[in-house]
């Protein structure tokens, strides 16, 4: 069970269930009994009850299974002529008579066969009235329980004062699903399971495909939203009798679930804590505030409130920022509280100190987030901005603008700083944002994003940044190609590629963070020393410090490469070589060119000079963030040329490739992909572009009229 999912720890609690199954479950649509889904919910039970579990079952279906028989009966019974009359329906009471007796025979021969013993309990509504039955009621249960034995009820149909089966819904219960809620509070239950013939509450009808499951029911929140469909093929009432149970009985305080009869094993499921069928809960309303229940609908809102932040002036967008930025140095003792007890779980729990250096804001952070937020409210305007325009013909002018993307999933791991960033972008670029942090921050993501959320106002909606809580909602979420435009995975190579197998959404983003320095023969070596420094210790968990160092073979003849391999050394980096310099420098041989350390760690190598350090690169290297050393402008030129990463760079530290020190404002990661955005991905990066056009009537009618001028405008109109 996933401990962030507040929504499924209640099973830890649970002792006593009530099982109840319908009549589209235990039969076929023919109306004889369902063997093999009747077979699976007793070898549940068996299960159950060898694991300490107490059980009580309340079945339907005898009305039907009796309505089957009857039909059989009357038919062998009649003659040519009775066929041919008119057939009226059969009596409901008969039904349930005969059905309930072979019922009862296939429960007790299943259990049976699984040495369980069962016992046969029939109720009418008027029973409930008498303070006596329901005291005898509790002692013949508790008795039966103590025994191992399943009680087994079902309303009495055939003498109960209701007018038939089906049509009368007075009473204290009205139907199977209402009793086995009436059970539940009355023998005092932990958990009331609902068995059903789909997987539970859908948003629409369950046979749309835009429909989604509801994982967790808010009577606040759905009450009123969800329309149900037709009553069940054989029940009483579907899925509005079973809703309208649930919340009586979850509201009363025992929690409700309710699940396919159809799947396997979906009780032993639920009471394992994975997300089955919908949850009913008393505190539901709680955890809905996280947001962690409805992926599609967290979308959605995001969406909704993109387009309201789309609609601001650009003053007004800015001083949103402007109050982030406020609110974060306002909290800042809250925000590094919340930090530190992260980072002292995380040691705790033994994580690499690699990963909690990326966890640990360190001080100063704040300011420095801060800061940044602020340079991104100064940015001139880059929504709606006129890229191109042009004069198509006479009196109609086409431009082409800048526009945001829509919605978009980042997805990221350690970093909480981040989220900051993230956000920031985003409310500048006009984006609605989904984010999804690492468990190992949750208090740090937590807070910040309540933070931030807090600065915007009511006009645009705290939904505009979602917070996603639980790792199961990722997969639902990557399902919403209609509604996310873009996927942001921030993280290892493993989770880049999950997220890339596992939607049809754009995925922008980079695998790996194999970043490269190169120190030519013509290098300033006191140069090269402390660009390569800074390069691997100044940030050595970032996707930007070095993980490879290339060095001509020529300062090796020279002695030019001792000092810096001795300085390294001195700074507490571990060295390994290649076949080369594994060789010379006697330093462990690396197991991997390919491969980020994200620590005080590093890769050396001798190469005969700039191509084969060019083509060590690209055989070796992550396509992100290469720089020479080297004072010779042609060898630098064809180096800048022909590197194929993201960023390359001169005389410069790898750490320089990074959205704040780009001018960017932030980032939102630094891309790999060859597709749309490259290197550090700030607003422009999360732009897209829109064509307006202005005419005054203008119609095509087969281009017989019209002269196209394709004239280049002024960007001022």
């Amino acid at each position: 069970m996933d401990s962030a999912d507040p929504a499924r720890a209640f099973v830890k609690d649970v002792k006593r269930i009530i099982i109840k199954v319908g009549t589209a479950v235990v039969t076929r649509g023919d109306g004889r009994l369902a063997l093999g889904r009747m077979g699976s919910l007793c070898e549940q039970i068996r299960e159950l009850t060898s694991q300490g579990f107490e059980v009580i079952l309340v079945t339907s279906g005898a009305v039907g299974v009796g309505r089957q028989r009857l039909r059989y009966r009357k038919l062998i019974n009649s003659s040519f002529a009775d066929l041919q009359k008119p057939q009226g329906d059969l009596d409901g009471k008969a039904c349930a008579a005969v059905g309930q007796n072979g019922l009862m025979a296939l429960y007790d021969t299943l259990f049976s066969q699984l040495d369980v013993t069962s016992a046969q309990l029939m109720v009418t509504d008027n029973d409930f009235r008498d303070p006596d039955f329901r005291r005898q009621l509790n002692e013949t249960v508790n008795s039966l329980l103590c025994l191992k034995v399943v009680p087994i009820f079902n309303e009495n149909d055939a003498i109960s004062t209701r007018k038939a089966p089906y049509e009368d819904s007075s009473g204290i219960f009205w139907d199977n699903d209402s009793l086995a809620a009436l059970l539940a509070l009355e023998l005092k239950a932990d958990l009331l399971v609902l068995l059903s013939d789909v997987e539970g509450l859908y948003t629409g009808p369950p046979s749309d495909p835009q429909s989604e499951l509801i994982h967790t029911y808010v009577k606040e929140k759905h009450e009123g939203l969800i329309t149900f469909g037709d009553k069940s093929r054989v029940g009483r009432g579907g899925m509005t009798a079973k809703v309208k149970a649930a919340v009586y009985a979850a509201y009363a305080g025992i929690p409700v679930v309710i699940t396919s009869g159809f799947a396997n094993n979906n009780i032993i499921k639920a009471l394992d804590g994975q997300r089955v069928g919908t949850l009913f809960h008393c505190e539901a309303i709680k955890w809905a505030s996280i947001g962690d229940f409805d992926a599609r609908e967290m979308a959605v809102s995001s969406r909704e409130c993109a387009r309201r932040l789309q609609t601001l002036s650009s003053q007004e967008r800015s001083k949103i920022l402007l109050d982030i930025a406020d609110a974060l140095e306002a909290k800042e003792e809250e925000i590094l509280a919340e930090n530190e007890a992260d980072v002292a779980a995380a040691q705790q729990a033994g994580y690499e100190n690699s990963l909690i250096s990326r966890l640990a804001m360190k001080p100063g952070k704040i300011s420095s987030l801060a800061n940044s937020v602020r340079v991104l409210a100064n940015m001139d305007e880059p929504v709606g901005r006129i890229l191109k325009r042009t004069e198509l013909a006479d009196g109609i002018i086409l431009e082409k603008t800048s526009s945001p993307l829509g919605v978009l999933l980042i997805i990221f791991e350690s970093r909480p700083d981040a989220l900051v960033q993230i956000a920031s972008l985003a409310v500048r670029s006009g984006n609605g944002l989904l984010l999804k942090g690492g468990k190992e921050a949750k208090r740090s993501n937590a807070i910040l994003h309540k933070v931030i959320t807090s600065s915007i106002p009511p006009t645009v909606g705290e939904s505009l940044i979602g917070l996603v809580t639980s790792r199961e909602e990722i997969p639902e979420l990557l399902k919403l190609d209609d509604v996310i435009d873009l996927v942001i995975p921030r993280g290892s190579n493993k989770l880049v590629s999950q997220i890339k197998a596992a939607t049809k959404i754009p995925v922008l983003g980079h695998a790996d963070g194999i970043c490269h320095v190169f120190i030519d023969k013509s290098a300033d070596l006191d140069m090269a020393k402390r660009i390569v420094l800074d390069a691997k210790t100044d940030y050595p968990a970032a996707c930007n410090a070095m993980e490879t160092l290339l060095v001509h073979e020529d300062l090796v003849q020279t002695g030019g490469l001792n000092d810096l391999i001795l300085e390294l050394q001195e700074k507490g980096v571990s060295l390994f070589g290649g076949p080369k310099a594994s060789s010379v420098l006697s330093i462990p041989e690396a197991n991997s060119f390919h491969h980020e350390y994200g620590a005080l760690a590093c890769t050396v190598e001798i190469v005969e000079d700039v191509n084969t350090a060019i083509e060590h690169i690209h055989r070796h290297g992550s396509a992100h963030t290469d720089s020479i050393i080297t004072e010779d402008k042609e060898v630098a030129e064809l180096f800048l040329r022909q590197v194929d990463s993201a960023a390359v760079l001169h005389n410069a530290s790898t750490r320089f490739s990074d959205g704040f020190r780009f001018g960017l404002g932030a980032e939102v990661g630094i891309s790999t992909s060859r597709i749309h955005a490259r290197g550090p991905v700030g607003v422009e990066g999360l732009l897209t572009t829109r064509w307006l056009a202005r005419g005054s009537g203008q119609v095509v009618d087969g281009d017989k009229e019209i002269v196209y001028t394709h004239r280049d405008l002024n960007l001022e109109a």
